[in-house]
C-alpha cells in the first residue's frame, strides 16, 4: 500500500529500527524490492534521484513506482531524492511520490533553511513529505563528481529542525554516495550529538559498503531511513553477469528475472540489517 514516509519513519522511531530507502531505475528493480518487502514483511521505501532522470525520465520510471507501491503487500513510501529543482520536486508530487527530499546542503544554512520551507509548504498541499540535508555527504550520487565530505554541525541541526519542522534530516557522519575508496569511519560521537538534540528523524545516505555492524549502530542512534542506491546497481548487474556465466540466460525473460533476483537479494540482505522485517 502506498503511504506517507513520514508515518513510515515514526513506527521505525518507535521500533527503533530503520527503514531501506531503495533506488530504482526499472520496473525490474521496483519488482525485486517490493518481491523482498513481502517474502519479509517489510516496510520499504521506492526512491529515484533526480540525477538519474536522464536515464530513467520521471514521467515514464514516476507513475510504475506509485502504482506499484498502491498494489504491494506492504507499506510503501515513494520518495524522489536529492531534488535539487523545484520544477522536478513539484513534477514528482503531482505523480503521487509521498515524499521529496530538497538538498540544499550546498548552500549557506540560512538559504538551506528558508529554501526547504518553501518545499515544505509546496509539499503540504499534496499532504507528502518533506526530507533535507545539513553538512555535506561525500560523493555525488551519479558517481560523477568527488564532493568532500563536510561533517553535519549538531547545533545546526537543532536550528534546522526548529525551523523548518522537516520531516527528515539527512546528516553527513563520514559517509558518502558511491563506492567507498577506503573503509569508511563514521563519526558516531556527531550522530549520537545530533540524535541527543534533536527529535526529527535522521538520514543516512552513502549506504553502499557500510558495515553490517556499523549498519545496525546507526538504527539504534537516530537514524531510521537508509538510502541504498549504488548496491543496488551493483547487485543488478552482478546477477546478470553471473547469468550468462552459467548459461542460464536463454531469452530477454531470463534476463529480466535476473535483474529481479539482484535487486531482491540486494534488498532482503539490507532489510534484515536495518531490523525492519517483521515490521509491516
Amino acid at each position: 500500500m502506498l503511504v506517507n514516509m513520514k508515518e513510515l519513519l515514526k513506527d521505525a522511531q518507535d521500533g527503533n529500527y530503520a527503514v531501506g530507502s531503495f533506488s530504482v531505475a526499472n520496473m525490474e528493480m521496483v519488482l525485486g524490492v517490493l518481491k523482498a518487502a513481502r517474502e519479509l514483511s517489510a516496510p520499504v521505501i521506492l526512491q529515484i534521484a533526480e540525477v538519474r532522470l536522464k536515464q530513467s525520465p520521471l514521467e515514464i520510471i514516476g507513475p510504475l513506482m506509485v502504482a506499484a507501491a498502491e498494489n504491494a503487500d506492504t507499506p510503501v513510501a515513494v520518495h524522489f531524492d536529492h531534488g535539487k529543482t523545484e520544477e522536478k520536486i513539484k513534477q514528482a508530487l503531482d505523480l503521487g511520490f509521498t515524499s521529496v527530499m530538497f538538498d540544499g546542503s550546498h548552500l549557506p544554512l540560512d538559504e538551506n533553511i528558508a529554501t526547504t520551507k518553501r518545499i515544505i509548504d509546496i509539499a503540504g498541499k499534496y499532504n507528502a513529505s518533506v526530507e533535507a540535508e545539513i553538512g555535506c555527504v561525500g560523493g555525488s550520487e551519479d558517481g560523477s563528481e568527488d564532493i568532500a565530505i563536510n561533517c553535519t554541525k549538531p547545533q545546526d541541526a537543532v536550528r534546522f529542525e526548529a525551523e523548518t519542522g522537516v520531516d527528515a534530516l539527512a546528516i553527513a557522519i563520514g559517509n558518502a554516495h558511491g563506492n567507498y575508496k577506503d573503509v569508511p569511519k563514521l563519526r558516531f560521537d556527531i550522530l549520537q550529538k545530533v540524535n541527543e538534540i534533536t527529535n526529527t528523524p535522521l538520514v543516512l545516505h552513502g549506504g553502499t559498503g557500510i558495515s553490517p555492524d556499523d549498519f545496525v549502530k546507526c538504527s539504534k542512534n537516530g537514524i531510521k531511513k537508509i538510502n541504498i542506491a549504488t548496491a543496488t546497481f551493483d547487485c543488478v548487474e552482478q546477477s546478470v553477469r553471473q547469468a550468462y556465466e552459467q548459461d542460464a540466460i536463454n531469452g530477454y525473460y531470463d534476463l529480466h528475472l535476473a535483474e529481479i533476483d539482484g535487486a531482491y537479494q540486494n534488498a532482503k540482505k539490507h532489510i534484515m540489517i536495518f531490523g525492519s522485517n517483521n515490521k509491516a
